[in-house]
C-alpha cells in the first residue's frame, strides 16, 4: 500500500511519538489508512486506536488529530467544535497585574477596546473565561507566574468558524497582547 505524502508535517518528532506509542508517524498513517480511517470521524479514529493499541488517552487523541491533518480531514487549528488558536506573551509584571488588566473593565477597555464580551468565570490570578463579543466563540485566558515580577498570558480563542477567521484572530490577539504588554510595562 502506498502512503500518501502528509499534508501537514507533525509538530512532534517520530522519536517522540514512537517513545510514547510504540510507532512512528508513518507507521500510524499506514495502520489508520488500512483501517479506513479516512472515512471515520475523530471519535471513531480514537476508538479504533483505543481498542487495538495500548496507547494513553492523550496520545490516542494526538495520533487521531495528526492523522486527520495529514490526510486533509482537518485543517490547522481545527478541532471537532471549530477552529482554535492560541497566542501568548511574557510580561515583565506580576501575575496579579496581568489578571487585573483582564478583570477590571476600565483597564481592559484601555488595551482591548472591545465591548459586549461576557465574563463567565474568573479564578483570581489564574484564569478568565468569557464569551466573545460575537456571542458564539469563547476565549480562555490563563495566567502563569514566571518569577517575582514576570508572568505569562496565554489566550485561547475557541469555536471559530473557519481557518480564515482563525488566522485573523491569531493576528488580532498577537496585536492586542503586544498592546497589553506595552501598557503594563510602561
Amino acid at each position: 500500500m502506498k502512503i500518501e505524502k502528509p499534508i501537514a508535517v507533525p509538530r512532534m518528532s517520530d522519536a517522540a511519538v514512537k517513545a510514547k506509542t510504540g510507532k512512528t508517524w508513518s507507521e500510524w498513517f499506514a495502520i489508520l489508512d488500512k483501517a479506513g480511517a479516512k472515512k471515520m470521524n475523530h471519535k471513531e479514529i480514537v476508538a479504533y486506536v483505543s481498542e487495538r493499541y495500548s496507547v494513553e488517552a492523550w496520545w490516542r487523541q494526538m495520533v487521531a488529530a495528526i492523522y486527520e491533518q495529514a490526510r486533509g480531514l482537518r485543517g490547522k487549528h481545527e478541532k471537532p467544535e471549530g477552529f482554535e488558536i492560541s497566542v501568548s506573551r511574557t510580561l515583565s509584571v506580576p501575575v496579579s497585574a496581568a489578571y487585573k488588566a483582564w478583570n477590571d473593565a476600565r483597564l481592559r477597555a484601555r488595551w482591548l477596546g472591545e465591548k459586549g464580551l461576557i465574563i463567565r468565570k474568573v479564578t483570581p490570578d489564574k484564569s478568565v473565561r468569557m464569551t466573545w463579543i460575537d456571542g458564539k466563540t469563547s476565549v480562555e485566558v490563563n495566567l502563569y507566574t514566571k518569577g517575582d515580577s514576570k508572568s505569562q498570558v496565554v489566550v485561547q480563542h475557541r469555536k471559530l468558524p473557519d481557518a480564515k477567521e482563525a488566522a485573523a484572530k491569531k493576528t488580532y490577539w498577537a496585536e492586542k497582547l503586544s498592546g497589553l504588554k506595552q501598557l503594563l510595562e510602561a
